[in-house]
């Protein structure tokens, strides 16, 4: 076999962790929008209904994730470094994980969103997993570094938002005249809100790096 042949043998394979790596982030785009969807809904059945339809969102991410995993331990030649594609993959998953471990607590814990908090914080979200889906497919060919930095940058800024938006929330909750079991659940659930949009800046931060070292 010439080199030729070797080298065609080998150049498609690489390209299987861009199709993954998009697949897993309109997947995350499709949690967000249900995500919010559900808690801009007044039906709270309506509501739970549409959370508790994440899981299936979230398992689907789990195969395509399991999927790159595969890949990276099948394959010789990859697009970037092995532990970039782990740590990236890594990340948007921790993002689909933690989208349903607080949707779950919003279910079983039935609060009183006195402050309209829920809604602020999946807006947050799925504006930070849109940011991070443009940032992904970008990747592809690298060719608009200043779109996936400015979407890297948005999403840094979101976070910050998210940062604001805990702290008001938790004064006035501290303020209140709620009981403390009420005060521990919706404190669980925001500061949960808020680990989400602290995954999506690790996964931003790790697209940052690998357009650093290959662009």
């Amino acid at each position: 076999m010439g080199f030729d042949s070797v080298l065609k043998f080998f150049l498609p394979k690489d390209k299987v962790f861009y199709s993954l790596f998009e697949e897993v982030s309109d997947t995350l785009v499709q949690m967000g929008d249900v995500f919010k969807g559900a808690l801009q809904e007044q039906d709270l059945s309506k509501r739970d209904e549409m959370l508790r339809s994440l899981e299936n969102w979230e398992h689907k991410n789990d195969d395509t994730t399991h999927r790159l995993f595969v890949e990276l331990g099948r394959n010789f030649i990859t697009p970037f470094d092995r532990e970039d594609i782990h740590y990236l993959a890594t990340s948007l998953d921790d993002i689909a994980d933690y989208t349903w471990g607080a949707a779950k607590r919003i279910v079983n814990y039935q609060i009183t969103d006195q402050y309209n908090t829920l809604p602020a914080f999946a807006e947050i979200i799925s504006k930070s997993i849109v940011a991070i889906n443009t940032s992904i497919h970008a990747l592809r060919d690298m060719k608009d570094l200043r779109a996936i930095t400015e979407a890297c940058v948005l999403v840094n800024s979101l976070e910050n938002d998210a940062d604001d938006l805990l702290d008001s929330t938790m004064m006035k909750l501290f303020s209140s005249n709620i009981s403390a079991m009420e005060l521990i659940k919706q404190k669980d659930i925001y500061q949960m809100l808020e680990t989400v949009t602290d995954k999506c800046e690790d996964a931003a931060n790790v697209v940052e790096t690998i357009i650093i070292k290959y662009s």
